[in-house]
Parts: C-alpha cells; sequence; structure tokens
C-alpha cells in the first residue's frame, strides 16, 4: 500500500533536526496507545492512510545528504507496509492479566529504545502493532519535531469516543497579557527576572562545562545511552479522587500540576536513594534534573480543524529550551507536604526567568555557526552533569478512540540517555502515568522506583487531607 505524496521542494533540514540526527543524540520517541478491544489491522492502516502524517511533508519525506554533507527532506512514497509492523507473539496470548501485558510491552519498548534505529531508506516513523497485548507503539524520530507537535498530530488520528466525529480536546496556552499593579509591583517583577535569569543561565554555563551532580546509586554517565535498559511505569494518577488532587492543585502550597508532579519526583528519588544507599540519604543532597520545556504554543482545536477541511500546514519542529530543575532529597519521616512547599518555589522561580528562551536561543546558535558536532557535545556534556531527564506532556481531556479502538492510556518514552534514569508523563483523560527508563545495570529495580513515587503521591494527598480538617 503506498500513498503518493503531493510534489514539492526539497527541505532543508532544521538545526534541532540536525542535533537530534547526531551520532551522540540520536533521538526516537516512543508513543504506546494501549486499546481497549482487539487490533484491527486494516483499520489502522486506514486511519494513517487518511490522517494527517501523510498529508505533512516531514512524514513522507526522505533523509538525504547532498556531495557538501549538507543534510535536507526529500519527498518520496510512503509504503505503508513497511511502516505498520505487525507483531505476533506465539508465546505472548495477553491471558495472564493486566500487568503481565503491561510488562510485556515495557520490555518490548525497553529493547527498542537501545538496539533498534530508524531506518534512513525511508521516512523516519514506524508503528508496531503488537496485537497479543492490544497495543500500538509509535516509534519518531525526535528530528520530525518535539513532543507537542507530534501529540497534535496523533490527536488528529483520533475522536471523541462520545462523537465520532469530533476531535478531542486539548488544552492550549492562554497569553495573559500585560500584568496588572502598581509601577514598583512591575519594576520588583522585572528585577526578579533579570535575577533569575543570571542566576540560572550561570548555572547552564557552568554545567556545560566542568560543575556535576555528586554520584550516587542512579546517576549515569557518558556511555550509559548504550546499556541494556528496562522500563516501568507509574501510576500517579490512576482512579483518584479528583476532589483530593485538588486540595493538591488548589491550595496555598501548589498550583499546577507541574507542582505536583516535580514533588513527586522529589519525594520518590528521596525514597529511593534512601532505601539503596549503604549509609542512607546524605543529608543536605541535591542533585539536577534537565527538564524540557516547550515554547510553542500548543495548535487550537481551530488549527487542527483548518488543518483537516483546509490543507493549511501544521507546523512542526522542536522548539523547547532546557531547564535545570534542583531536586532536594530529605530522609523519609518528614513532613510531606514540604517537597510541595519546594516545588512551587522552584516552579515559580523557574517561570520569573528566561532561561527556557535563553537555552533554546543558545542551542540554535551553535548548531547554526559552528555546526552539530559542536552542539551535540554541548548537550552532551549538560545531560551527563545531570542526574536525570523529566518532560510532562499534556495529552487529550477526554476518552478517545485510535480507528474506532477505544484508547486505555497514552504514554511516552524516548530512546536512551547518559542518563541512567529519564522520566516522561502524559496526562490522558484524569489519568496520568510516568514511564521510567533506566539502565539495568544501574537501576535493577524500576519498579520498586515507580512504587516509591505512586507512595509518595498518596502521602501527599493524606497529609493535605488531614492539613484541611484542621
Amino acid at each position: 500500500m503506498s500513498v503518493s505524496p503531493v510534489s514539492v521542494s526539497d527541505e532543508p533540514l532544521t538545526p534541532a533536526g540536525r542535533l537530534f540526527l547526531s551520532p551522540e543524540l540520536d533521538t526516537i520517541i516512543h508513543c504506546i496507545i494501549r486499546g481497549k478491544d482487539p487490533i484491527n489491522i486494516d483499520a489502522v492502516k486506514q486511519t494513517i492512510e487518511s490522517s494527517l502524517m501523510l498529508q505533512h511533508p516531514r512524514f513522507c519525506s526522505l533523509l538525504m545528504r547532498d556531495r557538501n554533507g549538507n543534510q535536507y527532506w526529500k519527498r518520496t512514497e510512503v509504503d505503508l507496509d513497511r511502516h505498520v509492523i505487525v507483531i505476533n507473539s506465539e508465546d505472548d496470548s495477553g491471558a495472564g492479566g493486566e500487568d503481565d501485558d503491561e510488562a510485556a510491552v515495557n520490555q518490548y519498548v525497553a529493547d527498542l529504545s537501545v538496539s533498534t534505529p530508524l531506518s534512513t531508506d525511508k521516512p523516519l516513523w514506524e508503528t508496531h502493532l503488537l496485537m497479543a497485548h492490544r497495543c500500538a507503539v509509535f516509534r519518531i524520530h525526535h528530528a520530525l519535531g518535539d513532543g507537542i507537535s507530534l501529540m497534535s498530530i496523533l490527536i488528529t488520528c483520533c475522536r471523541k469516543i462520545d462523537d465520532p466525529e469530533a476531535l478531542p480536546t486539548m488544552i492550549t496556552k492562554r497569553d495573559s497579557g500585560p500584568k496588572e499593579g502598581k509601577w514598583w509591583d512591575r519594576l520588583c517583577s522585572v528585577l526578579m527576572m533579570v535575577c533569575f535569569t543570571f542566576v540560572f543561565v550561570l548555572e547552564f554555563v557552568l554545567r556545560a562545562t566542568w560543575v556535576s551532580d555528586r554520584k550516587t546509586v542512579i546517576s549515569g554517565g557518558a556511555g550509559v545511552e548504550l546499556w541494556p535498559r528496562k522500563l516501568a511505569t507509574a501510576n500517579c494518577l490512576p482512579d483518584s479522587n479528583p476532589n483530593e488532587v485538588c486540595l493538591l492543585l488548589n491550595s496555598d502550597l501548589s498550583k499546577t500540576i507541574n507542582d505536583v508532579f516535580l514533588a513527586v519526583v522529589s519525594s520518590g528519588i528521596s525514597r529511593y536513594l534512601d532505601h539503596r544507599s549503604q549509609q542512607g540519604l546524605q543529608k543536605g543532597l541535591r542533585i539536577t534534573a534537565e527538564a524540557m520545556v516547550n515554547l510553542r504554543k500548543p495548535p487550537s482545536l481551530e488549527d487542527l480543524t483548518n488543518f483537516i477541511k483546509n490543507n493549511t500546514l501544521l507546523r512542526l519542529g522542536n522548539q523547547f529550551g532546557v531547564v535545570l530543575i534542583p531536586i532536594y532529597c530529605r530522609k523519609s519521616g518528614d513532613d510531606p507536604l514540604q517537597y510541595l512547599k519546594q516545588a512551587k518555589k522552584t516552579v515559580d522561580q523557574k517561570k520569573h526567568s528566561l532561561e527556557a528562551p535563553f537555552t533554546y536561543k543558545v542551542g540554535d546558535l551553535v548548531m547554526s555557526w559552528l555546526g552539530p558536532k559542536y552542539a551535540s557535545v554541548l548537550n552532551y556534556r549538560i545531560v551527563c552533569n545531570t542526574t536525570f531527564t523529566i518532560s510532562n506532556v499534556i495529552g487529550p481531556q477526554e476518552q478517545i478512540t485510535l480507528a474506532g479502538n477505544p484508547i486505555a492510556y497514552i504514554r511516552v518514552n524516548t530512546s536512551s540517555l547518559p542518563h541512567a534514569l529519564t522520566m516522561h508523563m502524559v496526562s490522558y483523560a484524569g489519568r496520568a502515568d510516568i514511564q521510567l527508563l533506566v539502565a539495568k545495570d544501574i537501576i535493577p529495580d524500576p519498579e520498586f522506583l515507580a512504587k516509591c513515587f505512586e507512595d509518595a503521591l498518596i502521602e501527599m494527598k493524606e497529609a493535605a487531607i488531614a492539613t484541611a480538617k484542621c
């Protein structure tokens, strides 16, 4: 089955695309979609064939290189039979239950993350259909776009479960407009932004040179991206009482899901380090997470509708900055709400700075002026000098279907980095799953680490309920 593309001129590779295709940071995004019903292969192929994926140039172009070494995208025909890979496992009947299914899917994706690059003789994406586990694994090279743009493309293939003709609802950022208040309040806000930006940019420069985190039992380093991996899932909001979660989000301790996410990560990491370290958790330990912050406004429902009906181009690409998040570890037994207080303080400081736009611009300039070699060295050193990676992508807010199959969950992770631990959270229809991709020779028990995160959220909710009753 082939799809003929519209004839357009060749498109040069963007600086960010060149970075993600460099040997040091060759990055593939894995999106796991679990259906509630058995997979209909023909329906999936038909959905992809008629989807916006194959209308967008990035998904029907080959990666080419001219005689001068310059890379560019060249349009080609898409053979769906080469992109849709059906996995029929005779050993996995799916009769072992939900936990066995999840373990099998996680192991399959963990193996893909290290040893299975995408072939360059076809467009850089694939869909693996794990028939025994009712899962589709979308493999998309990071050079095609970042998490926000690729989630937008995926959403256009789906429909609401209660309205088969309607596109899912996505949360989009709204412009806050000029801040109101007295002139000295605005002046203080500007001064805070300048101070925080200076401090955070200085730390970024130091991390790119020689400053490194203290080594712990979860630290990675140069070459760890080649080590075998394991994948586990922390179900942080599987069936949570919305009122209990709102206590965390609407209190003075936190205001956003990022506050809660960072608090859960800090508490869970503290629990794990205290368990794994022979001398217990080191007092005053501070490690650093590398977080990716999207700088592009997510497309609205109107943008997606215009893309479908009017054949307008939906902009893809990579437009995000790197933010270094300090993680303050504490002994178990401390007030769990202290993690929320510290997380809110950290997130507020990052929001008042221009760290993310600065790091995006620096990376873009280094790539444009010095080339991918120096840009990849810069990013590689920052990864090696920090402890782990985190990201958070907001998914659809209601139950949706893909090829007529109701979706149970959406999970995302990427291929291996020099970090021994990477965490990617995706929220979907009231649940939030965190995928933990680990180097198994460094972190041999990711399932226990996932339970540390789950227990951390439960403890925070119980503490918030107890505080509200007082």
